[in-house]
């Protein structure tokens, strides 16, 4: 079986510690899709439309993408060479030889902290995404926060956030067995 308190340690590091870097790079890409948008909306008088244009960007492709290719730079690396130093030191023959089996015990709590922290991370990505283009939207194009609030939910379709949690799923899924096969695969010191 996995060791109490893995999945706990391994949520924080995937999870919590990419929080900081993920909401920067979000709230930026918000930031500039909002101002790039502004100016060509501006000239049709069609202004509220940022909100759905960040929104629907944001909810459906960017959230998602920026969360994933955050956490495989991060922990995609890092799962890779925590297995590969633990092979090369025979930590996982050693687990073998106390009848444990190493991928249950060092990958699967990674698998179940990633696919549980994926998703959270992919909506505070897309929340933090969001209140960059609101910005923008408050400050530059003059708009309240109300109508652009009101102008996203009706945007925002439920079926869309849904799609958007498979994705990210599949995302965090991907990232952990990736890692771990290139960290399986090491030979020699």
């Amino acid at each position: 079986g996995a060791r109490k308190g893995s999945f706990i340690q391994q949520a924080l590091l995937i999870g919590l510690e990419g929080v900081p870097i993920i909401a920067l790079l979000s709230f930026i890409i918000g930031l500039i899709l909002a101002l790039q948008a502004a100016a060509q909306l501006r000239m049709f008088g069609a202004d509220i439309f940022i909100a759905d244009l960040v929104g629907v960007a944001l909810l459906n492709e960017m959230g998602p993408l920026i969360t994933a290719i955050i956490v495989s730079g991060r922990s995609g690396s890092a799962i890779a060479s925590e297995i590969a130093t633990m092979k090369v030191s025979e930590e996982l023959d050693a687990l073998k030889m106390m009848a444990i089996n190493p991928i249950r015990y060092v990958v699967v709590p990674k698998f179940y902290a990633m696919t549980a922290c994926m998703p959270l991370l992919v909506i505070i990505s897309i929340i933090i995404g969001i209140v960059g283009g609101l910005l923008v939207a408050v400050l530059y194009l003059n708009l309240s926060v109300s109508a652009f609030y009101g102008q996203l939910i009706n945007a925002l379709l439920f079926k869309d956030l849904i799609i958007t949690m498979i994705k990210s799923t599949f995302f965090a899924w991907t990232i952990v067995i990736v890692g771990s096969f290139y960290g399986l695969r090491v030979e020699g010191g």
